[in-house]
């Protein structure tokens, strides 16, 4: 921020409210801030842009946008507008990528990673384990240089020169840029893409949120070879790679007559790594959770959800009519990647 912004911002901390007028000057200062925060990136815009772009849209994965505090909050729009422009896309918390959820990310995904200062340690830290996977990681920062930068692959400036908060703390312009950032990059993937009325109305079915909470779980869940699956006596170790495969931080395990015997997610692999010594050395059946909970392919939206919340779960079986897997269903196919969304 130079001396004249702050100058303003200070002024505008000192000011008296004293009636109807202040309150509407204040908010046309707060407008003006903004818009200039905006504009302020339009000759800041460059090739990095352009091969954003062009990265996601040859990308055979998925985009996982990350970030924390008011960036994560802007980060989940972003996913919202990808998602229901047919960009597959979800949201990873930093902290819980820490803690398992990486076990999601694949070596084909591009990681877009927010964070204003750039220096934001949660993000941060996780940048080498992204790295060690091998998937490519976009920054959008206010801050050039900074750490988030120069660990990126590619940089994309959404810095503004101030705040419209008049302490010039509360994120409020740098926030208002990032989020028309990621519109932008979404609006280009519209174009690249070509886009069409009919394909958005196929993301969002129904036009209404009951109606979409409806939808039977046949057309939203995974199938046939996008399914994790094991055998009961397959070695840990070659388990744990069908998990990485297929990205959905779990596989299930299937008996002689195609049941679900057991599942084996990336909370089951920490506690086993705790619990067994020679964990490497074990087959999958000694470590499972067995006789997990699974729903009929029948059931709707809105009882995978209710399932999944009532039991803390993130991932679900799905049977047929006759007991046997059909699908699988991921918390992220309901709310970040499937057919059905829940912001418009």
């Amino acid at each position: 921020m130079n001396e004249g912004s702050i100058a303003s911002s200070q002024c505008l901390a000192d000011h008296v409210v004293n009636g109807d007028s202040d309150l509407v000057e204040i908010a046309r200062e707060v407008l003006r801030v903004e818009a200039e925060g905006i504009l302020h990136l339009l000759d800041r815009v460059d090739g990095s842009f352009a091969a954003a772009v062009r990265w996601i849209y040859e990308s055979a994965g998925r985009v996982i946008v990350t970030g924390i505090g008011k960036s994560g909050i802007v980060g989940r729009k972003i996913v919202a507008t990808l998602s229901s422009t047919g960009t597959p896309s979800f949201f990873l918390h930093p902290v819980e990528g820490m803690h398992g959820d990486l076990g999601m990310v694949r070596n084909e995904d591009i990681v877009l990673a927010l964070s204003n200062s750039g220096e934001t340690d949660e993000l941060n830290v996780l940048i080498p384990s992204l790295r060690r996977i091998g998937t490519r990681i976009i920054a959008f920062t206010g801050r050039i240089p900074s750490t988030l930068s120069q660990h990126g692959d590619l940089t994309i400036y959404t810095g503004v020169p101030r705040e419209a908060c008049p302490l010039g703390l509360a994120p409020t312009a740098s926030t208002t840029a990032m989020l028309a950032m990621g519109d932008a990059l979404a609006v280009a993937l519209i174009k690249i893409r070509d886009f069409k009325a009919g394909d958005f109305r196929r993301y969002h079915p129904g036009g209404h949120l009951g109606e979409r909470l409806q939808v039977p779980l046949r057309e939203v869940m995974s199938q046939g070879e996008a399914i994790p699956v094991v055998r009961p006596e397959t070695p840990v170790p070659e388990a744990l790679r069908e998990m990485s495969r297929k990205g959905m931080g779990a596989t299930l395990i299937l008996g002689g007559s195609g049941e679900v015997v057991g599942i084996y997610t990336d909370g089951d692999l920490r506690r086993s790594l705790n619990k067994f010594p020679d964990l490497a050395l074990r087959r999958i059946d000694e470590v499972m959770t067995r006789n997990p909970r699974s729903i009929a392919e029948d059931r709707s939206v809105a009882e995978a959800l209710e399932m999944m919340e009532r039991h803390l779960i993130t991932v679900l079986p799905v049977l047929n009519a006759g007991g046997q897997l059909s699908g699988i269903l991921h918390l992220h196919d309901l709310l970040g990647k499937g057919r059905i969304q829940f912001t418009r």
